[in-house]
């Protein structure tokens, strides 16, 4: 196992520690039914995270995060500004902390390859290395996750130039979530689900974006 894949590894421990020992404790203050099934989800969590060990999985016969199913989340929006010029904007990926809010940092570390940290529930992060697989300028851009990534994420960012000079811009999607479909409900019920703060990050964009002095 290399150290990128170990990493992932803790990483997706500590957020399914943390996630698991907070719903333990909501649902032990909320308590009747809904309170017993998120301290059962919390006690899980936290006793994969302390373990290493998923019981639920291992009595399925399967191997992990990996093997749930990918999430797919698509969102546009049309945006008042020439296409090129946001084109230029999303290519530079150091920009994307400032359109997407779940980023911490993007550092592009060639002309391909970049490093991801993104916000993850609780006050937790995650990390991983992308590259550009699909690069058509003023037009698209598609990226995979390298191996070994905490989120193994696949997407593309397409600019579409419409006849008033504007421009719309689509955003697909598709992710595992690091602790699988489990993680996926504990990051909706923390706020943090991709699907919701894309189209809210869309939205922002194009306000900021359009009120810039870009063009």
């Amino acid at each position: 196992m290399t150290k990128t894949e170990n990493s992932g590894m803790d990483q997706t421990r500590m957020i399914s520690g943390a996630a698991g020992g907070a719903l333990l404790l909501m649902g032990l203050r909320k308590r009747g039914v809904l309170g017993l099934g998120m301290a059962a989800v919390g006690g899980y969590l936290a006793y994969r995270a302390a373990t290493g060990n998923d019981p639920v999985m291992a009595a399925v016969g399967g191997g992990g995060a990996t093997t749930s199913k990918p999430i797919f989340v698509e969102h546009s929006v049309v945006i008042d500004k020439p296409t090129q010029a946001v084109y230029d904007y999303w290519r530079k990926l150091e920009n994307l902390p400032k359109i997407m809010s779940h980023l911490e940092s993007v550092t592009e570390l060639d002309d391909k390859r970049s490093r991801w940290v993104a916000k993850a529930p609780l006050g937790t992060h995650v990390e991983w290395e992308a590259e550009i697989v699909n690069d058509k300028p003023g037009q698209r851009i598609g990226w995979h996750s390298l191996p070994g990534a905490t989120v193994d994420n696949a997407g593309s960012v397409q600019f579409e130039e419409l006849p008033n000079g504007g421009t719309r811009v689509h955003v697909a999607l598709s992710y595992r979530p690091p602790a699988g479909p489990l993680g996926a409900a504990v990051a909706k019920l923390f706020g943090e689900e991709p699907s919701q703060q894309i189209a809210e990050d869309l939205q922002k964009f194009k306000a900021t974006f359009e009120g810039s002095d870009k063009n």
